[in-house]
């Protein structure tokens, strides 16, 4: 049997992802993503955890996971996550996901954040995304949607979606509605299902390139005196808008 801790070092200096917890690395077998080394420094445990929680992965998490000591599994992440499970998974060939993001008719809206700062929220987006069956995640700006920080924020949940970084420019097709707190009521408006929704930054809003190639702004109800929602909560409220396909 190859040594877990060879193949982790040989395969983290790669393009890989890190799967940081339990339940990233079960949403990521879930959705078909190919992860050659897995890791746990309780291998009872967390097969116990995935009878429990997810029992349909459970038999594919028993053939990767292998036991470490605990100072060879903490040694394998930046911080150690409660459930003690860390894997490295390829990441989707980009190719494939700008094929699909430029797709059409779509049955569901790309999701766009417009030079997202923050990472922990970036994560949170992507897992609502997926939760929603969204065509995709897409991020402007530095940020990297797929740093290991955004990726335990998603819970492993990139590889049920399309996560890709791209310019203004190179948005995907379709009708650009973009949140603002000086557009038009939400609740006026019935979100087609191709439409490509915009989210500003947590400090700036939209930049001007994204206002530039807007086709609608639209804003959430919101009690005066609240200044702003957090950024994954506006993101919900936007795509359940959309589920609902209330006119």
């Amino acid at each position: 049997m190859t040594d877990p801790v060879t193949v982790w070092r040989r395969l983290a200096a790669g393009s890989t992802v890190l799967l940081d917890g339990f339940h990233a690395l079960k949403h990521a077998v879930r959705f078909g993503a190919e992860v050659p080394v897995a890791v746990t420094a309780d291998r009872a445990a967390t097969l116990a955890l995935a009878d429990e929680l997810a029992p349909d992965v459970r038999d594919a998490l028993a053939g990767l996971l292998t036991e470490v000591p605990d100072e060879t599994y903490a040694s394998f992440v930046p911080r150690p996550h409660p459930t003690a499970v860390a894997a490295l998974a390829v990441r989707p060939s980009r190719a494939s996901h700008l094929e699909k993001l430029a797709r059409t008719p779509r049955t569901a809206p790309v999701v766009v954040l417009d030079n997202p700062r923050n990472l922990g929220n970036a994560g949170a987006v992507i897992r609502l995304a997926a939760g929603f069956g969204v065509t995709g995640v897409v991020t402007t700006g530095t940020v990297d949607p797929w740093h290991p920080t955004v990726v335990r924020g998603g819970a492993g949940l990139h590889f049920a979606t399309a996560v890709e970084r791209l310019e203004v420019s190179d948005l995907p097709p379709g009708p650009l509605f973009a949140l603002d707190p000086e557009g038009d009521d939400i609740r006026a408006v019935k979100l087609p299902d191709d439409a490509v929704l915009a989210f500003g930054s947590e400090r700036t809003g939209l930049s001007p390139e994204l206002r530039a190639r807007a086709d609608h702004f639209l804003s959430l109800p919101m009690r005066p005196q609240v200044s702003s929602y957090n950024l994954a909560t506006s993101v919900a409220m936007t795509l359940y808008h959309w589920s609902c396909n209330v006119p």
